[in-house]
């Protein structure tokens, strides 16, 4: 039995996707904190259990029976540390013989803020003697491409981002590594996972890119990381999230989110997703 937590998330319900393409809809297990949103994860034929990362009471009842789990990092940053924590308890009181865990690129050496919340969890699972598998997932293309409307109606992308290299895959590719991961029969217990894109690219390629297929003049504005914090607070995002974003931004200008290893697609034994495919798409 295979559970996956955060099931109505995007991470989480790709991931539901791909192993249904080599389980039995019989042996997944949709983990929700809301079962009444769970309708098109009970019309795949996978069980839907309730699993609410900060009602630790639901987690025991929903681990039950099952023999691999997959914690979807929590998105509520600044709360994922505790929240993690209840869920890897969980899973070692119900007897789960290995947790894979989503982390973040070189969660250990990382310069953004947010792999604090994820080292914390790492080390939880290490001092917990839980046998586990470590996802560090890389950035999603889709976090920058959700700004493509605005860099169309602004005709310039913002960041500051400055010349770092960004190695980031799609939502998809990251999904079916971790269905990969659960699924294969060799051990997985112990391994930590660097995951990332086979392309690298700056923003200003990405801007360049989104030029050449859009058809317009997309310039690449870099700013200073609390400029770009004020104009993200500018269009309703929460000042902490928006600092956060930005934070990320810098975290790339100094290496953060790149990595040229290959892991991601030599563990779905495909290229990752190419990034003007996934231009073309959003656009």
């Amino acid at each position: 039995m295979i559970g996956v937590t955060g099931a109505t998330g995007q991470l989480g319900h790709l991931v539901i996707e791909h192993l249904l393409k080599t389980t039995a809809a019989n042996n997944i297990v949709a983990l929700v904190r809301n079962p009444q949103k769970a309708t098109a994860l009970k019309e795949l034929g996978v069980e839907v259990r309730e699993a609410d990362y900060t009602k630790p009471a639901t987690l025991t009842t929903a681990f039950a029976g099952l023999d691999k789990l997959l914690l979807v990092s929590s998105s509520e940053v600044g709360q994922r540390a505790t929240q993690h924590q209840n869920v890897i308890d969980a899973a070692k009181a119900a007897g789960v013989k290995l947790l894979a865990y989503t982390s973040i690129l070189h969660a250990d050496t990382s310069p953004l803020s947010l792999a604090q919340e994820h080292v914390a969890t790492e080390n939880y699972l290490r001092a917990a003697d839980v046998p586990y598998v470590v996802l560090r997932n890389g950035w999603y293309t889709e976090n920058y491409l959700a700004s493509v409307p605005a860099a169309l109606a602004n005709q310039a992308f913002i960041g500051c981002a400055g010349e770092g290299k960004i190695s980031s895959a799609s939502r998809n590719d990251y999904a079916q590594a971790a269905a990969a991961v659960l699924t294969n029969s060799a051990p997985q217990a112990g391994k930590v996972y660097e995951l990332s894109g086979d392309e690298s690219y700056t923003l200003a390629e990405l801007s360049a890119m989104i030029s050449e297929e859009s058809g317009n003049t997309i310039r690449y504005v870099n700013m200073a990381e609390a400029d770009f914090a004020k104009v993200l607070e500018g269009v309703g995002i929460p000042a902490p999230f928006a600092a956060v974003l930005a934070d990320s931004d810098t975290g790339a200008a100094k290496g953060g989110l790149f990595d040229d290893s290959h892991t991601l697609s030599k563990l779905i034994g495909r290229p990752t997703d190419s990034l003007r495919s996934l231009v073309k798409a959003a656009l």
